[in-house]
């Protein structure tokens, strides 16, 4: 390990001690919230059991829902295994609320990548658009909600779903705090009150003290390979929020008068309910990796996005190369530097879903777990690197040294 790596390397710790203290906070404030959560719901051991078949009186499984009920402030939950990651419960959950002649707005601008064909905006027989469901979208502006063409575009059409993405995806903005987001649900709600508001969360629970339903969305979705899964739940997602909405989706992902009541764990219930207990100090670590990286990366004359000192409204931290090549060296770095596959040499490919080819690497314990440390980005300019994730603070940092080294080798 190069000596003067690691002595830079605690330099910029001494730099961010006061941004780790606030992280430290949240992560009090979080860990309380789940504990008592568990406590009130009454989890026992029994609740680990699993069922198989159908999964009728899946007590477990109903307990996991009520538990995030109460995280949330939520109505109704829906934690489900069948959920194959945030962009499959983000289709289920649009297809659930959406009947031909309607329409979306994006007032996030254009969503996820890996949400272009089932949108419509990439053509594809299965999508949205294939069932005469109509798509907008109204992009931000200086990072903030175009609120005059929200407004506008409400007094003028009539909208079924609204859709926020929070965090950037693979953007060049910046991800959208709740006080935005609170402010714009004010205003959609005065203009049209029976729009639905769909936040996609993933990447930001628990960043902060408040989720979005309680800043006054109707549904919340995000992914269990990330935050909430702690690195522990082998798959699955979440959709929170009114009854009525969750019960939609419910039978979009199961069957019409089923809904809720179907849907076997597998033994999957003790890793959903680790994960979740873990979870805030999980995502403590991560978001200390990603502060101790930005502050590094910017002393190292690399662009980043958030600076060290910045708010954080997600785990991800973006370094931006300007470059193809230093791109891909910082991702092979970071994935020489994983528990898994260290030793694999990852290159850029055609993944599903994608517009451009993407180099991703992720040396996870949960393939394509993005709570455990990982990087990824696009092979298109500005060759941004999307670093996200560190199931402890001490194995993120470590990385960080062996990366940085990686990368000054490969410079050299």
């Amino acid at each position: 390990m190069d000596k003067d790596i690691k002595k830079f390397i605690e330099h910029c710790e001494e730099k961010v001690e006061e941004k780790f203290k606030e992280i430290e906070k949240i992560a009090e404030f979080n860990s309380e919230k789940v504990l008592d959560a568990f406590s009130k719901c009454n989890i026992t051991e029994a609740c680990f059991s699993g069922t198989t078949g159908y999964g009728y009186n899946d007590f477990g499984r109903e307990k996991i829902e009520e538990v995030y009920k109460e995280i949330f402030k939520s109505e109704d939950s829906l934690v489900r295994t069948q959920f194959i990651s945030g962009t499959h419960a983000l289709t289920v959950t649009l297809f659930g609320l959406l009947r031909p002649g309607d329409t979306l707005l994006s007032i996030s601008g254009k969503p996820y990548d890996t949400l272009d064909e089932v949108i419509g905006i990439k053509e594809n027989p299965s999508s949205l658009k294939s069932f005469h469901i109509q798509y907008d979208q109204i992009d931000l502006i200086e990072d903030d909600f175009n609120y005059y063409e929200i407004e506008e575009y409400l007094k003028n059409n009539r909208v079924k779903v609204i859709s926020i993405q929070r965090s950037k995806g693979y953007s060049t903005r910046k991800s959208l705090s709740l006080t935005k987001v609170e402010k714009v649900i004010s205003l959609i709600k005065k203009v049209q009150k029976d729009a639905i508001v769909m936040i996609d969360n993933c990447y930001c629970e628990f960043v902060t003290e408040r989720e979005p339903i309680e800043v006054g969305a109707d549904l919340v979705v995000g992914s269990l390979i990330k935050n909430l899964g702690g690195g522990v739940a082998p798959n699955g997602a979440y959709v929170v929020g009114r009854h009525d909405l969750i019960q939609l989706v419910s039978e979009r992902l199961t069957v019409p008068g089923e809904g809720k009541e179907v849907g076997p764990t597998l033994s999957i219930n003790k890793q959903i309910l680790q994960g979740l207990f873990l979870s805030p100090s999980v995502v403590e670590a991560s978001l200390k990796t990603a502060v101790l990286a930005s502050c590094a990366l910017e002393e190292f004359g690399y662009t980043v996005e958030p600076r060290y000192t910045d708010e954080r409204v997600d785990i991800v931290q973006n370094i931006i190369f300007h470059d193809k090549d230093l791109l891909i060296h910082f991702t092979k770095g970071i994935q020489k530097s994983s528990p898994i596959d260290s030793n694999a040499e990852v290159e850029p490919w055609s993944m599903p879903g994608y517009t451009d080819p993407v180099i991703m690497a992720s040396g996870s314990f949960t393939q394509g777990s993005s709570i455990e440390l990982s990087c990824d980005g696009p092979i298109r300019p500005p060759y941004i690197a999307y670093m996200q994730g560190s199931l402890t603070y001490e194995y993120g940092k470590l990385a960080l040294i062996k990366t940085l080294n990686y990368l000054k080798k490969m410079k050299n």
